[in-house]
């Protein structure tokens, strides 16, 4: 324990010595973070560069590759740097930049695939009128709506961990999160869980009961309608779940690790599961779209069919 005021990094405490295989390591992360940049970007200039893809469904799916990016480029240049480097320290302010970064990036995740399911909702229920319910003007409303109140939300819950007196330095993961920031704590930490609590309801809650009465929506029209309305429903609604079920599983994960104690664990399995929605979205979402959309998967084709020409042309 030492005094507050002489806190101004952070040790993380979750790296350990691997030797000559943190080369093998920093390259394999390196490919992966390669991969995540080019699978994104792809899809958003695919997305981007054809009128047939601008639709309020292909604008929310490229929402979220964009958030998957963000997300990325918060954590894998910092994890690239922590392999390779023999001390693994951080100061206070990348520290909180880093909590922010990352816990927008989880928000704006949950917030996006909800309102992924809304519109799908729309489509499958409401297919006649679908039209003049998603306008130009409320899908931009609802891209504002996944951005701008995680920002904010996040941004407080950030401030006030920042405003903690802390009495110890250690944190005990790969990455910083504000949970294990609190127990560094040695000031009255209640209004930072209340304002958790909150916040965990705003972000997960809330969401996630917008997808559950959508998808009870879809089922109770896949039910009663046609065989070609359950078809619409299956191929639309299946890439949004896998996506879904990836980032729950990730988040879940995350929890887990963070609330309780895993002692009995493998050090390298609690850095791989507390990576995980870290990683496995941002690199899983690109291939789960692309592969299951037809129209991505047409322009993707086309697309590389062109610069394959145009290479042979050259030649």
């Amino acid at each position: 324990m030492i005094n507050s005021t002489q806190v101004s990094y952070f040790i993380l405490a979750a790296y350990f010595d691997t030797g000559d295989l943190k080369y093998l390591y920093f390259i394999v992360i390196m490919f992966v973070f390669i991969l995540i940049i080019c699978a994104n970007l792809l899809l958003i200039v695919v997305i981007c560069m054809n009128r047939g893809l601008h639709e309020p469904m292909y604008v929310f799916m490229c929402s979220l590759f964009v958030n998957d990016l963000y997300g990325s480029t918060a954590l894998f240049p910092f994890l690239l740097v922590q392999i390779l480097s023999d001390i693994h320290t951080v100061s206070v302010s990348c520290c909180f930049l880093q909590v922010f970064c990352l816990y927008t990036y989880g928000s704006v995740e949950f917030t996006n695939l909800a309102i992924m399911a809304y519109d799908r909702y729309i489509a499958i229920c409401f297919p006649l009128q679908y039209n003049t319910r998603m306008t130009y003007n409320k899908v931009l409303i609802l891209i504002v709506v996944i951005w701008l109140p995680p920002f904010i939300v996040v941004c407080v819950a950030t401030c006030l961990s920042a405003s903690l007196q802390l009495c110890g330095n250690i944190i005990n993961k790969v990455y910083c999160g504000t949970y294990n920031i609190m127990k560094l704590a040695c000031s009255d930490t209640s209004v930072n869980i209340i304002y958790e609590v909150i916040t965990f309801f705003l972000t997960v809650c809330g969401p996630v009961s917008v997808i559950l009465y959508t998808y009870i929506r879809i089922l109770k029209v896949c039910f009663s309608g046609s065989t070609q309305t359950r078809q619409k429903a299956v191929s639309t609604c299946s890439p949004h779940l896998a996506s879904l079920l990836n980032f729950c599983f990730g988040c879940l994960f995350e929890i887990l690790q963070s609330r309780f104690h895993m002692n009995s664990v493998a050090g390298i399995l609690q850095i791989f599961l507390s990576l995980y929605f870290l990683t496995c979205p941002p690199l899983c979402n690109p291939v789960i779209y692309g592969l299951n959309m037809s129209k991505i998967r047409i322009m993707c084709t086309a697309l590389f069919s062109s610069l394959v020409r145009k290479s042979k042309r050259r030649q």
